[in-house]
C-alpha cells in the first residue's frame, strides 16, 4: 500500500504542474504532426495551423517539447511532400502569419517546432523545374539531373550495383520532349531529383533555409530522404554534402535542431552523424515491436542497442538519438501488435525509458489504428478529437477505415479517463521529464536468467536507475543479482509491481523502475 501511494503521488507531482518540467530541448519527448489530419478550424473538413494553433494547451498539458511538422510548404499532393515553393505556406493549411501565429503561442508554452524541409527533390509542378523541362538551355535545366536515352542503361546498371537496389524506375521522361534526355526522379516522375552538383541549387537551398529560421523563426529542420541528395553509389558525397548543410545552418541559426531521415541500417547511418547529429533510429522501432510481439527478448535489445549507441558516440559526441516505434509511412503500432493494447503499453515503456528523444506519431497515444495502404492514407487518418459533432476541430480531410469513433475512444474522452492509454503515455512523458538519468544518461545492459525481461541501468551524474520490463504475458518473480542490490527503492511502476527482499514481481507486460 505504501509503495501505490508512493508511486501515486509522484504521478501527480509530475502532472500537476506543467512548470516544473525539468528537461530542456534538444532533449525532452517530441511528436510528429501530420496537419491535414490534425485539426480543423474553419469547417473544411482540412487540418489547418490555425486548428494547430487551438490545440497547443493539448501538447503543454500531454508532455511534450517539441513538435515536427510534416510538411507545410506549398505542393500538389495531400501529404506535401511535393514542395512547389520553398518559401511559402500551402493554402490548404494557412498563411504565413498563421505560422508565425503558431512558433509565437508554441513558445509561450516551451514548445519548439520543427519543420520538414524537402530537398532532395521538388515537385514536378515547381517553377524551376516547369522552366528546366523546356529545353537544354533553359537556365534552370542544371537544377535537375539529366542524362541521354543512351547513357541511362549504364546509369541504372551503376545503380543496381550500389547499396540500395529495387525495381523502381528512377530516369523519367518528359512528354514530348525531342532533347532526347531523361530526367532522375529516385522515388517517382513526380519529383524530380535536383541537382546538388550545382552550386546554383545549394545556393538556393541554403537561402530557403536562412528564409524559415532567421526570417520566419522556426526551430529547426526534419531533413527528408537525406541518403539520396545523390544517388546511393555516391554515398561519400552524400556524407559531405550534410557536413556542409550543417556547417551552413550553424551560420544562419548556431542553436537550429537538425533530425535527418536515413531509413537504412545502423553501418549505413553511422556515416550521416558528422552532418545529421540527431538521426531516427529505424532499427530500434522495428526491434521494440518485434520483442514485445514475440514475448521474448530473443535480440538481446539492450545489448545491442548499446553496441550501436557506443558506436554512433564514437563517432561524434554530440549524437542525440531520436527514437520512435512508428511514423507516417509505417503501420500503425496498435495494427502491428494485432489490437492488443497492453502491448502497446509495453512498446511505448520500452521507447520512454531507452536513451535519446522519443518521438510520438500522433494518435499512437490514442490507440489510433491503420496499416500500410495505397497512397499510405491508411496509417494517416484524422487524429479523432471527439465522437461526431462534439469537437469543432475535428478533421475529416479522407473517410476513415481504421480509426473511427467506433474503433478508437476519442482522445477528450481518453482524456477524463485515468486509466486510458492517453494517461499511460502523459504519465510516462511527464516522469521521463523529470528524471536527467533517462533523459541524457547513459545505458548499460544488466544480464538477467529470464528470457522475457530487459533489464538495464540508465545513469546520468548522480541519478542511476534500474530499468526492468516484463515482455511476458504472465506475471514473472525476478532475483535481484548482487551486483543491482543497491537499487532499492521503485520509483515507478506501471502495473502495480514492487520489490520483496531480493526479489522483483513484474507484472505481465509490466515496468519497474528503481533507484
Amino acid at each position: 500500500m505504501k509503495k501505490i501511494l508512493l508511486f501515486s503521488l509522484l504521478v501527480l507531482a509530475c502532472n500537476s504542474n506543467k512548470e516544473t518540467m525539468s528537461v530542456q530541448f534538444p532533449y525532452g519527448v517530441k511528436y510528429e504532426v501530420f496537419v491535414m489530419a490534425f485539426a480543423d478550424s474553419n469547417a473544411d473538413g482540412k487540418g489547418d495551423l490555425k486548428g494547430l494553433t487551438n490545440k497547443l494547451d493539448y501538447f503543454a498539458d500531454l508532455g511534450v517539447n517539441g513538435l515536427w511538422l510534416m510538411p507545410i510548404m506549398p505542393s500538389n499532393t495531400y501529404h506535401k511532400y511535393h514542395v512547389i515553393d520553398y518559401k511559402g505556406i500551402d493554402p490548404e493549411y494557412g498563411t504565413l502569419d498563421d505560422f508565425k501565429q503558431l512558433l509565437t503561442e508554441a513558445h509561450k508554452r516551451n514548445i519548439k517546432i520543427i519543420t520538414d524541409f524537402i530537398i532532395n527533390h521538388t515537385g514536378d509542378d515547381h517553377p524551376w523545374f516547369m522552366e528546366a523541362k523546356k529545353g537544354k538551355d533553359n537556365p534552370y535545366r542544371d537544377y535537375y539531373v539529366w542524362a541521354s536515352k543512351d547513357s541511362v542503361a549504364v546509369l541504372e546498371q551503376e545503380e543496381v550495383a550500389g547499396p540500395d537496389t529495387d525495381n523502381v524506375q528512377k530516369w523519367h521522361e518528359v512528354p514530348g520532349d525531342t532533347n532526347g534526355e531523361l530526367y532522375y526522379g529516385y522515388f517517382n516522375g513526380q519529383t524530380p531529383d535536383l541537382n546538388f552538383d550545382n552550386p546554383k541549387v545549394r545556393k538556393e537551398i541554403y537561402e530557403a533555409a536562412a528564409f524559415w529560421l532567421k526570417d520566419i523563426g522556426v526551430d529547426g529542420f526534419r531533413l527528408d530522404a537525406a541518403k539520396h541528395i545523390f544517388p546511393t553509389v555516391r554515398a561519400k558525397d552524400n556524407h559531405a554534402f550534410w557536413e556542409e548543410f550543417r556547417t551552413e545552418i550553424q551560420k544562419i541559426k548556431p542553436d537550429a535542431y537538425l533530425v535527418g531521415e536515413v531509413w537504412s541500417d545502423a553501418k549505413t547511418v553511422a556515416p550521416y552523424l558528422k552532418g545529421l547529429p540527431s538521426l531516427f533510429n529505424f532499427d530500434m522501432g522495428y526491434a521494440i515491436t518485434e520483442v514485445v510481439q514475440k514475448g521474448n527478448d530473443s535480440l538481446n535489445l539492450v545489448k545491442k542497442y548499446k553496441e550501436i549507441f557506443d558506436y554512433y558516440h564514437s563517432i561524434t559526441p554530440d549524437f542525440i538519438d531520436a527514437t520512435f516505434i512508428r511514423n507516417h509511412d509505417q503501420p500503425r503500432t496498435l495494427t502491428e501488435l494485432g489490437g492488443n493494447i497492453e502491448k502497446v503499453k509495453l512498446a511505448a515503456s520500452i521507447l520512454m525509458s531507452l536513451p535519446g528523444t522519443p518521438y510520438i506519431y500522433q494518435g499512437e497515444e490514442i490507440g489510433m489504428l491503420g496499416p500500410k495502404t495505397d497512397q499510405d492514407r491508411g496509417q494517416r487518418e484524422s487524429f479523432i478529437w471527439d465522437y461526431p459533432g462534439k469537437d469543432s476541430h475535428q478533421s475529416n480531410w479522407y473517410p476513415a477505415v481504421y480509426s473511427t469513433p467506433q474503433t478508437v475512444v476519442p482522445a477528450n474522452v481518453q482524456i477524463q479517463d485515468p486509466n486510458s492509454l492517453y494517461h499511460f503515455y502523459k504519465k510516462w512523458i511527464h516522469f521521463r521529464n523529470n528524471q536527467p538519468a533517462l533523459n541524457q544518461g547513459v545505458i548499460d545492459y544488466t544480464a538477467v536468467s529470464v528470457k522475457e525481461i530487459i533489464s538495464f541501468t540508465r545513469k546520468h551524474k548522480q541519478q542511476n536507475v534500474w530499468v526492468v520490463h516484463n515482455l511476458a504475458d504472465v506475471e514473472i518473480t525476478l532475483p535481484i543479482p548482487e551486483t543491482l542490490q543497491q537499487f532499492s527503492t521503485v520509483v515507478f511502476d506501471t502495473n502495480g509491481g514492487m520489490k520483496q527482499d531480493k526479489t522483483l514481481v513484474v507484472p505481465a507486460y509490466g515496468t519497474l523502475i528503481l533507484q
